[in-house]
């Protein structure tokens, strides 16, 4: 069956631009560790050294590397006192820079006696080794991650400060696989995520859960379409004001973008293809506003095969990595299996043809 598209389609940049007109970021909150991973950083911290002091990675003697050369098995070394012990982690004595291991020192006999030589560093990690004075757990502007966790945890750290844009996800009846998955993506982009499930497909029941008085960013999920029981656009005219119905995008098209006070909204259809184009090419440059997130990484490679576009049409092309290149696997409309085989994503203009084969495109990862 034909999919009922608006009567005109508003250009992708113009329905972008109107999105994030007058958008701002959130305010920055502190989280815990555990809650901060995919979070965009902010206000991040400057951690102390680690370690602080010079430190044993080894068990053994600390001694000074200086004071054993030629020390061996055939000319032992005598001291006149008992070197100090050390255990892998603990702080190592004034004077000492390296550790022995056990048997390299006699103790048994009447004199304590080196039977080999060191070098400074032996066994030990030097203060300031693993971490830096002034580094920071985390980049202004980036996704915290499982190595900034480390960094803070190392050195005591138990709260980051991040923005967290709060975003209601609203499931149309019908469309509950695909809000699911809408609502996991926002999960890892470190979105604080309320879903919430409309009672019918009615224009009054999808207008009851309407609500931006607690959220920074509403998605609905199904029902933007013109059918006989999609009423999430006109819904969203009753509570609020609709910027665009119809986006000049494919997959996509029968999207729509607007506002509920100051809080952007955009509808995403239903189809799971549709819905994750949308969230790609309108979403996550919202998402990336109110984070102040800093530009999403690219991955240029040549195309292995040419990709034809429709002029006037944003589209956007799914492409896998094989043998060093970008494999174009699906455009315009999308297989599940090849969004599942998909490794990245590229946005097409709609003033574009297209791209040669062996042209080098630059392309945002999918797992990014």
């Amino acid at each position: 069956m034909t999919q009922r598209l608006p009567p005109s389609l508003t250009p992708l940049d113009t329905a972008l631009a109107a999105l994030l007109r007058g958008v701002d970021p959130v305010a920055p909150v502190t989280l815990p560790l555990s809650e901060a991973i995919g979070c965009v950083a902010a206000g991040v911290p400057q951690v102390a050294a680690y370690p602080p002091h010079d430190m044993a990675t080894a068990d053994g003697w600390a001694l000074r590397a200086n004071d054993l050369v030629g020390a061996s098995a055939y000319a032992p070394l005598p001291l006149p006192t008992a070197p100090v012990w050390v255990d892998a982690g603990d702080a190592m004595p004034q004077g000492c820079d390296c550790v022995l291991d056990a048997d390299a020192v006699e103790v048994s006999g009447p004199l304590v006696q080196v039977l080999a030589e060191s070098v400074p560093g032996q066994g030990i990690r030097r203060a300031g080794s693993d971490i830096a004075a002034g580094t920071t757990a985390g980049v202004e502007g980036r996704p915290v991650g499982p190595a900034d966790l480390l960094l803070a945890g190392v050195v005591a750290v138990d709260r980051l400060g991040v923005r967290r844009p709060r975003l209601r996800v609203v499931n149309v009846p019908g469309a509950a696989t695909t809000a699911n998955m809408i609502a996991s993506l926002a999960r890892a982009a470190g979105l604080d995520v309320q879903a919430l499930v409309a009672a019918a497909r009615d224009e009054a029941s999808i207008a009851d859960v309407l609500d931006a008085s607690a959220c920074d960013l509403l998605l609905t999920i199904g029902g933007s379409g013109l059918g006989r029981q999609d009423a999430a656009v006109t819904a969203l005219a009753g509570r609020g004001e609709v910027l665009a119905h119809g986006i000049a995008l494919q997959p996509g098209r029968t999207a729509a973008v607007g506002r509920l006070g100051k809080v952007p909204v955009v509808a995403l259809p239903g189809s799971p293809d549709h819905a994750l184009a949308v969230w790609l090419a309108l979403v996550l440059p919202l998402i990336d506003r109110l984070t102040a997130r800093q530009p999403r990484r690219q991955m240029t490679l040549p195309l292995v095969q040419k990709i034809a576009s429709t002029v006037g049409v944003a589209e956007i092309a799914l492409l896998a990595e094989e043998h060093r290149g970008w494999m174009p696997l699906a455009l315009g409309e999308w297989p599940l299996q090849a969004i599942a085989r998909a490794d990245a994503w590229l946005l097409i203009p709609g003033s574009h043809e297209g791209f040669a084969a062996g042209a080098p495109v630059d392309a945002y990862l999918m797992r990014a």
